[in-house]
């Protein structure tokens, strides 16, 4: 079946920023440095499955356990918003995006996320998310190409921080470079009880960018680790700064046209956290191997 998948491999997720501030208002991508860029094989995506099936990364977590009365906000390239597999806040979702108000995906990227966060169970197709029916947003700061400004992204966290609500879960897989001003609005909303749960980064570098950098109680970086447990080799790393490691290499999910693909990335391992949050208290199953600095981060368990 791996053969017949369209694979997509997240290769990097970096934005390089200089100088970022509010009072600098709309920085956009340097060059138009994507956030995200990828790399797919000309295999088409299979539409849907008959056979539902439980990814490794879900069932490695513990996963698969219905929330439909729980919420996810996904600050991405947007959610495909008539995916049969996904349970779509419609009233909620928004976009950013300058010169497109659909918050629907062009992109794929916040498909996948939202996916594994809280792919419908029972439904006989596709796959299953950790906090399975769960509802998810669309909050649209990524074009078709995977690129956004400062000032997407700002809106983007500050519209969650105004329409979530305390237990709420939000996710961010992606990175930009040093930035004040998403730090700031980030540990804001986490203030108000909202969880943010953020992409450590594919650099195979120490966390340094925001907003994985920061720390605070209602916020989790993620590194990713593969079906051995064992440490991403792209995967950042930090253990002041890192709190669990969860599944990130192909990881099997949601796709725009209906379908669904694979990715690679802390992009995926974050939404597994994601899942956990909105599912109950977050235990840890042993420790990621291979970790660069040697200690091993907790991996993340229902």
């Amino acid at each position: 079946m791996k053969n017949r998948i369209l694979q997509i491999e997240i290769t990097a997720l970096l934005l390089i920023l200089v100088g970022c501030s509010k009072e600098n208002g709309i920085i956009p991508a340097v060059e138009s440095t994507p956030i995200a860029s990828v790399s797919k094989n000309t295999t088409p995506l299979i539409p849907s499955s008959s056979n539902e099936i439980i990814p490794w990364g879900v069932a490695r977590i513990g996963g698969g356990i219905n929330a439909t009365d729980k919420t996810a906000w996904i600050i991405d390239s947007g959610i495909e918003l008539t995916h049969p597999d996904l349970n779509v806040d419609l009233l909620r979702s928004i976009s950013f995006v300058e010169n497109n108000p659909s918050p629907t995906d062009e992109y794929g990227h916040g498909t996948n996320v939202a996916g594994i966060i809280a792919a419908i169970k029972g439904n006989e197709i596709g796959v299953v998310g950790v906090a399975a029916g769960a509802k998810v947003v669309s909050v649209r700061v990524l074009d078709k190409n995977g690129n956004g400004t400062i000032a997407a992204m700002l809106a983007g966290i500050e519209y969650v921080s105004t329409n979530g609500r305390a237990g709420d879960v939000a996710n961010i897989s992606f990175e930009v470079g040093s930035c004040t001003a998403i730090d700031e609005a980030v540990l804001a909303a986490s203030l108000k009880g909202i969880r943010f749960v953020i992409a450590a980064g594919n650099g195979a570098v120490k966390v340094s960018s925001s907003p994985a950098r920061i720390n605070g109680a209602n916020i989790y970086t993620v590194a990713a680790m593969d079906q051995q447990d064992r440490f991403a080799s792209f995967s950042n790393f930090g253990t002041t700064i890192v709190d669990y490691c969860a599944p990130g290499v192909d990881i099997y999910s949601t796709a725009i046209g209906g379908g669904y693909s694979m990715m690679s990335g802390t992009s995926m391992a974050a939404p597994h956290l994601a899942g956990l949050l909105l599912i109950g208290t977050i235990q840890s199953c042993g420790n990621a191997k291979e970790d660069p600095e040697g200690l091993g981060e907790p991996i993340a368990h229902h």
